[in-house]
C-alpha cells in the first residue's frame, strides 16, 4: 500500500518563483562583479546577446532597462547603500551581499527612475523569493516600503551630512563616490563646491558611445553614413563619430571589419596629440609601449601609415597583445605587435621618433564607463601604481630618439599618476627631456588647464578624464 501522504485535491505543486528576465538578469550581472570582481562592460554585452538569442521575447527595449537597472545601481552604489543602512536594523556589513544586492536594484527602481512603486517593489520581491528564498524575500519587502516612503532628495537630506559640516563626507553621500576619491577629484580639479558637483554628477551619468574612423581604412563622412541618423559628429576629433543611445556599434559593417572601432574622444584626442608635436628631423618609427587593449594603437598606426612611417605595438599581457593584434589587422601601413614588458624593452633603444606611454593606473578618469571601480579602489592603489609608471615614463625617453616626443598619458587625474610622475621622473634628470606644450595640437579643445600639460575632463569635454604630458628628448 502507497503509504506517501496524498496532495489535497485542487491544489498545485509548488514551484519556485520566475523572476522577471530583465531584473533576473541585472541581479546576475551584480553578483558577477561582487563575486567575480568582473567588470560590468564585459559581463552585461554576453549575457544580453545570448537573451536576445534565446527567443524568448527579450527585446531591445528589455536590453535597454536592463543595462539602466546594472549601471544605474553600480553608479549609486554609495548613496543606495547610506538610504539601505539607514531602513535596517543591522550594520550592512551583516545583511548577505545577494540579499543586498537584490535591496540596491530595488532601491534604483525606487529612487533613480521613473518605475511605478508597487510595480518596482512587486518586481523586486518576486526576484528575492528566486534567487534568496521566501524567508529573505520578506526582509526585502519591508525595507523596500520603507524606502518606498520617499523620494531621492528627502532621502538625501535624511541620509547625507549637511555640506557645511563635512563637505567631502556631502558630496560623498549625495554623487555617490568613496570620500577619498572626492578628495582627490577635488584637489585635481581645483575650484569651488560648483565645480566638484558637476563633475561627481558627470561621472554618474550614461556615457555617449563614440566611434572612430581610423584613417585610410574608414573616412568619418563614410562612418556617418553608415551610422546613420544615429550618429552626429564628435566634438573635438575629426575622426569621431557619436553613437545616439541605444545603437549597437557590434552591428557596423566598419566596427566588425576592423575599419572603426569604440573609442572615447578623449582617448582620441591623446593619439593626436602626439601625432601632431612637431618633430626635427625623420619621422619613420612609432611605439607604443602599453598598447593593449589596441584602440590608441589602432589610429596611432593609421596615422602613421599616411606619412609612410611604421608603428611596434608592444603590450605585456598576451590576451591583451592579442586584442592589438586584432585592432589593427587591416592597417595599410607596416605595424608590429610585440608580447613583451614596457620596462624591459625588447626594442632598441634610441630608435623611435614618436613614443606613447599609456600607463596602468587607477582609472579614476573612467567611473562613466566602469562605475565598480570606484568601489573598487584603495587609496594605496595610487602608492602602488607610482612606482611603474615612473619606469615605464623612463622606458619611454629610453626608447625615443633625441629630437623625438614621448607622450605619458593615464586615465586618471589624480595629481600623484599625472605631473608628480612627470615632475619627478624630468627632476632625476633635467638634461634628458624638457616639456612640450600640448594644449595647441588640440585646437579648438577648450579648458585644457595651464599647460603645458593637459588634462580631460567629463563635465568640461564629455570625455573619459584623459592626462596627457609631452615630452622631448633633449639628451
Amino acid at each position: 500500500m502507497n503509504s506517501r501522504p496524498r496532495r489535497p485535491q485542487g491544489k498545485a505543486p509548488y514551484r519556485r518563483p520566475k523572476p522577471d528576465p530583465v531584473r533576473k538578469l541585472a541581479y546576475d550581472v551584480l553578483r558577477a562583479v561582487d563575486e567575480r570582481d568582473a567588470y560590468a562592460n564585459l559581463v552585461l554585452p554576453a549575457l544580453l546577446r545570448d537573451a536576445e538569442r534565446d527567443g524568448a521575447g527579450f527585446d531591445r527595449r528589455d536590453s535597454a532597462l536592463a543595462t539602466e537597472l546594472v549601471y544605474g545601481t553600480l553608479r549609486r552604489q554609495g548613496t543606495y547603500d547610506a538610504v539601505i543602512a539607514a531602513c535596517v536594523d543591522r550594520p550592512l556589513r551583516e545583511v548577505d551581499p545577494p540579499v543586498l544586492d537584490v535591496l540596491s536594484l530595488g532601491a534604483h527602481q525606487l529612487l533613480g527612475t521613473r518605475i511605478p512603486p508597487h510595480a518596482a517593489v512587486s518586481a523586486t520581491v518576486e526576484l528575492a523569493r528566486a534567487v534568496v528564498g521566501d524567508g529573505r524575500s520578506r526582509f526585502v519587502n519591508a525595507v523596500l516600503r520603507k524606502i518606498a516612503a520617499d523620494d531621492l532628495d528627502g532621502w538625501l537630506d535624511r541620509v547625507a551630512p549637511p555640506y557645511d559640516e563635512d563637505p567631502e563626507d556631502h558630496l560623498a553621500v549625495v554623487h555617490s563616490h568613496p570620500r577619498w576619491v572626492v578628495s582627490a577629484l577635488w584637489d585635481a580639479l581645483g575650484g569651488g563646491r560648483e565645480d566638484i558637483e558637476e563633475l561627481l554628477a558627470a561621472d554618474n551619468e550614461r556615457p555617449e558611445v563614440t566611434l572612430v574612423a581610423r584613417p585610410g581604412r574608414c573616412g568619418t563622412a563614410e562612418l556617418a553614413e553608415e551610422v546613420g541618423a544615429d550618429g552626429a559628429p564628435g566634438r573635438w576629433s575629426p575622426y569621431a563619430i557619436r553613437l545616439a543611445d541605444g545603437g549597437d556599434p557590434a552591428a557596423l559593417d566598419a566596427v566588425r571589419d576592423g575599419a572603426a572601432g569604440v573609442q572615447d574622444e578623449g582617448s582620441q584626442l591623446v593619439a593626436l596629440a602626439l601625432a601632431n608635436a612637431p618633430l626635427d628631423g625623420p619621422d619613420r618609427r612609432w611605439l607604443d609601449g602599453c598598447a593593449g587593449p589596441g584602440g590608441k594603437a589602432a589610429l596611432l598606426a593609421a596615422l602613421a601609415a599616411e606619412r609612410g612611417a611604421g608603428l611596434l605595438a608592444a603590450e605585456k599581457q598576451p590576451h591583451r597583445a592579442r586584442l592589438v593584434a586584432r585592432a589593427l589587422a587591416g592597417n595599410p601601413g607596416p605595424y608590429q605587435v610585440v608580447t613583451a614588458d614596457g620596462t624591459r624593452p625588447a626594442w632598441p633603444l634610441g630608435a623611435f621618433d614618436r613614443v606613447l606611454m599609456d600607463v596602468p593606473c587607477t582609472g579614476l578618469g573612467a567611473l562613466r564607463r566602469r562605475p565598480e571601480a570606484r568601489w573598487r579602489r584603495r587609496p594605496e592603489d595610487v602608492a602602488g601604481f607610482g612606482p611603474l609608471q615612473r619606469e615605464l615614463l623612463r622606458t619611454a625617453l629610453r626608447s625615443v630618439r633625441v629630437g623625438g616626443v614621448v607622450g605619458y598619458a593615464t586615465c586618471s587625474p589624480h595629481p600623484a599618476e599625472t605631473r608628480a610622475v612627470v615632475d619627478d621622473v624630468l627632476r632625476a634628470a633635467p638634461e634628458a627631456a624638457e616639456l612640450v606644450d600640448a594644449r595647441p595640437l588640440l585646437p579648438g579643445v577648450p579648458h585644457l588647464g595651464d599647460g603645458p600639460d593637459i588634462q580631460l575632463w567629463p563635465h568640461l569635454h564629455g570625455t573619459d578624464a584623459m592626462y596627457l604630458a609631452l615630452l622631448r628628448r633633449v639628451g
